[in-house]
């Protein structure tokens, strides 16, 4: 995304969250976990284990290198390994990655990713419902004009309005919160995904990995990829909520209804007098986005036998702009909802 539409649509703090730096870090995090527990489980030695963690603790990446090897391995991770391994002493240079491969390090590294991404899409749901419960004390009672098919229907009141906002943002944040709490587990299979790779290790290393990592811990689910689609389907449904409201408000603000007044509109460069409703329509805009990635994001499920290549890659173009799509949702929301003045 350009700085430019970043700052109508984008969220700086969830796109350092899933940038190059932060999913670097978390992949040394599980490299260093992986070797600890290789030597609890006695895999590798324990002075091995240490090598590798004193290597990560001063490793500096040569980004160009790794630039390099992404464009030749489709996966950055060949590549990190022999970075860091040519700083560890010859004798526990085997110790570094030993058993896996590069997806075991990089879907567990997306799991640690994503519990510091949902949890503070968690607290910006926690942030709205907030919002519209003190709405909803102050103007609950107020009458309101119902629309069905875009026609004025029967009068309600502004009460039954925000709870309809406010109901699913609720399911919203419980589903995320189960999520973090279960549904991020940790992968490591080897090669192929049965973990035969690592001499009938394998179960503790994940095990011992999982604890450390502060994961779950589960069988390899490297071609199973239904719980990365039912996270894009929960973000789908956060944006569509989210641009639900925004439709709402954009028409509740209607000159020739004027149910609610924005107090910061955006201008226009040819008539003055205009407040134009940006961020609901933003909203709508994301919510309509988010639809389409999350059909996309789908298609990721299909992998060919243990893993492809093609579907891993879909999969890296579609969650990360969905995640930050639904970052700005719920960003633009806060700031929409102490916007508007209900008339």
């Amino acid at each position: 995304m350009t700085p430019l539409l970043s700052a109508l649509a984008g969220d700086d703090t969830i796109a350092a969250l899933l940038s190059d730096t932060a999913q670097l870090q978390a992949m040394l995090a599980v490299e260093q976990a992986l070797a600890e527990a290789s030597a609890e489980a006695g895999w590798i030695s324990p002075d091995a284990a240490q090598a590798v963690a004193a290597a990560i603790a001063g490793f500096a990446p040569d980004w160009h290198r790794l630039k390099q090897g992404m464009a030749r391995d489709g996966v950055v991770v060949p590549d990190l390994v022999a970075q860091v391994r040519a700083q560890l002493p010859a004798e526990h240079r085997d110790g570094l990655h030993k058993g896996a491969t590069s997806q075991d390090i990089i879907d567990s590294a997306l799991m640690l990713q994503l519990d510091q991404v949902l949890a503070l899409l968690e607290s910006r749901i926690v942030d709205i419902r907030a919002r519209l419960a003190e709405l909803a004390d102050r103007h609950g009672q107020q009458t309101l004009m119902a629309h069905t098919r875009m026609q004025a229907a029967l009068p309600t009141h502004w009460g039954a309005k925000l709870a309809s906002w406010a109901a699913p943002l609720g399911r919203h944040g419980t589903a995320l919160e189960a999520l973090r709490r279960t549904g991020l587990v940790l992968q490591l299979g080897g090669p192929v995904g049965d973990r035969s790779s690592f001499g009938g290790h394998g179960d503790a290393i994940a095990a011992a990995m999982a604890r450390r990592l502060g994961l779950a811990d589960g069988p390899p689910w490297q071609a199973s990829r239904d719980g990365v689609v039912e996270l894009g389907g929960r973000l789908a449904q956060i944006t569509g909520t989210l641009g639900k409201i925004g439709a709402d408000i954009t028409l509740l603000a209607q000159s020739e209804v004027q149910a609610v007044t924005l107090l910061t509109g955006g201008g226009s460069s040819a008539m003055a007098h205009k407040s134009n409703p940006i961020i609901a329509e933003t909203l709508v805009a994301l919510a309509r986005y988010n639809a389409g990635l999350s059909g996309v994001l789908q298609q990721a499920m299909v992998h060919e036998y243990e893993r492809s290549g093609a579907a891993w890659t879909l999969e890296w173009l579609t969650l990360p702009p969905m995640l930050e799509a639904t970052g700005a949702s719920l960003r633009l929301s806060t700031t929409l909802l102490n916007q508007i003045r209900i008339n």
